[in-house]
């Protein structure tokens, strides 16, 4: 057997395990996953699975609220009932039967929500702003909590180890900031109770929560396919000259950053499929109201794939879910780097075009943009706050019929008239405004060269921007917030940001990255 297929089984053995020990041991007990537990929040209004393994044949029944339903395991002792729709009310328990009984209690109903992406959704109430202060008002019985442990395999998943615990002071720090200032919102404007889920991974990649096998289908994906086949097959080759490096680095005095073992590569957060396995399939199924995003800057580079990778993302998700269209809302990338002093290409602002572009993709989508509340030198802005909001605006509007703008100012369409160019938008509120100061700032003018100028700008409608440069007789394109940390003010009255736009479609320095 081959070194990397020995490395492969030795880094798969203890997930494994944990899946395979789940269904040997059911003989004589029926069982649930994780995700169902004391303490949770089943969805509201609508049918909610319910599933487990139990000995082959066994009858198990489950009950909650005054419904029964009974099934019986499979011939592999896989079993699952749908309950009928429950509306907020006392809390219940839920009672599963079979020869032995299960009684999970303090459930409650309500609205879940999937809380997901890299590092800005994973960091911590206890690293956002003002989390002192933060943390003693998290008193929040019927805000309920559940994170999915990091777990990157190619094998499909049943189980984790992890539970619901209630929102207090003691467990809301550790908790996704962007997810808990989201429900808390939530929570406080529909009073309901609200269940959420965080199952988001640091410096993960969007192919690593899409399943694997997708990529086959659409040669556009064949390089990164082809890419980690070639780190999977070498993986021998690799570790070689990784324990030559590791012994030339200490023999240098270890100067220097330690080399890295790529052997991390196979369980890590960018192997494609990884995710989707380790991460998202053990809970695929749990109702749930709907789900949002935070994540973008690992495919920064490749900002032109993310124009299909991430909408495939979503539909996938979709679609194992079995819920339909579900509602889908994403953080925009805030604004990060150094300010630049003259307009320039760069991939951030790529890929926060392709996620503005995936809203005209796919139905029952929407995006929070932040680009007014980033930090220059950190890359995880700590003004969560404001992020939980502007998402929670989306499912006020969209989810619960609540009348407050939701979306910000965005492109619909532009003319020219000599030297300038009238930019128009939708979704502006009662209006477009600025912030700081009266000028408009931000915006970029080019000519036919392609040769981007600071411009002058001037709101000359609610919906209506007049865009000009002296310099530029005749201007053909327009942009604004096209940068790394764009200098920008723009907003509607209701304060939310102008989304970034370009006018043009010239091709940009992520064209060809694949």
């Amino acid at each position: 057997m081959s070194f990397s297929k020995t490395l492969s089984k030795r880094f798969l053995i203890i997930p494994i395990l944990l899946s395979s020990l789940l269904i040997e041991n059911v003989e004589a007990n029926v069982k649930v996953p994780s995700i169902f537990g004391s303490n949770m929040v089943l969805q509201r209004n609508q049918k909610n699975p319910v599933w487990g393994w139990a000995e082959a044949g066994e009858k198990v029944v489950v009950t909650i609220a005054g419904q029964s339903h009974s099934t019986t395991a499979d011939a592999n002792g896989n079993w699952q009932v749908i309950l009928n729709p429950l509306s907020v009310g006392a809390p219940h328990q839920l009672i599963i039967t079979g020869k032995n009984r299960i009684t999970l209690k303090n459930v409650l109903v309500g609205e879940v929500w999937l809380c997901s992406g890299q590092s800005n959704m994973a960091m911590r109430v206890n690293s956002s702003d003002d989390a002192d202060i933060e943390r003693l008002t998290a008193n929040y019985p019927k805000i309920r909590l559940i994170t999915i442990p990091n777990v990157g395999i190619q094998e499909p998943q049943k189980d984790f180890v992890g539970e619901w615990s209630v929102c207090t002071p003691a467990t809301a720090g550790n908790f996704s900031a962007v997810g808990y200032f989201f429900g808390r919102q939530l929570h406080q404007t529909i009073d309901v109770p609200i269940g959420l889920i965080d199952n988001s991974w640091g410096g993960s990649a969007a192919e690593a929560w899409v399943r694997r096998d997708l990529f086959k289908t659409d040669e556009r994906y064949t390089p990164l396919l082809q890419k980690w086949e070639g780190i999977e097959k070498n993986m021998d080759e690799n570790v070689k000259k990784f324990k030559a490096a590791v012994e030339e680095w200490e023999k240098n005095g270890k100067s220097g950053r330690r080399p890295r073992d790529p052997r991390g590569l196979l369980t890590g957060n960018s192997r494609p499929g990884n995710l989707y396995n380790g991460k998202l399939n053990p809970i695929i199924g749990y109702g749930i109201r709907g789900a949002i995003w935070y994540q973008g800057e690992s495919n920064a580079s490749r900002a032109y794939q993310y124009r299909h990778l991430f909408p495939l993302m979503i539909q996938n998700w979709r679609d194992v879910w079995k819920q339909g269209d579900f509602p889908f809302y994403w953080v925009q990338l805030a604004d990060f780097y150094e300010e630049s002093p003259e307009p320039v290409e760069r991939n951030w602002a790529e890929l926060r075009e392709a996620q503005t572009m995936t809203m005209n993709k796919l139905h029952n989508t929407g995006e929070a943009v932040i680009i007014d509340i980033g930090e220059a030198h950190d890359i995880h802005p700590k003004n969560k706050q404001d992020v939980g909001k502007r998402l929670a605006r989306l499912a006020l509007k969209n989810e619960y019929g609540v009348n407050i703008a939701s979306r910000s100012p965005i492109l619909k369409s532009f003319t020219k008239k000599e030297n300038k160019i009238t930019v128009t938008f939708d979704h502006v509120g009662t209006g477009m405004d600025t912030f700081d100061v009266r000028t408009p700032i931000g915006f970029a003018i080019a000519g036919e060269d392609k040769k981007f100028v600071w411009a002058s700008a001037k709101i000359v409608a609610r919906n209506k921007i007049e865009v000009w440069s002296d310099s530029v007789k005749e201007p053909v394109s327009v942009r604004y917030g096209w940068a790394q940390n764009p200098v920008c003010n723009v907003q509607s009255k209701e304060g939310l940001p102008l989304t970034p736009f370009r006018t043009d479609e010239w091709p940009g320095v992520t064209v060809d990255a694949k």
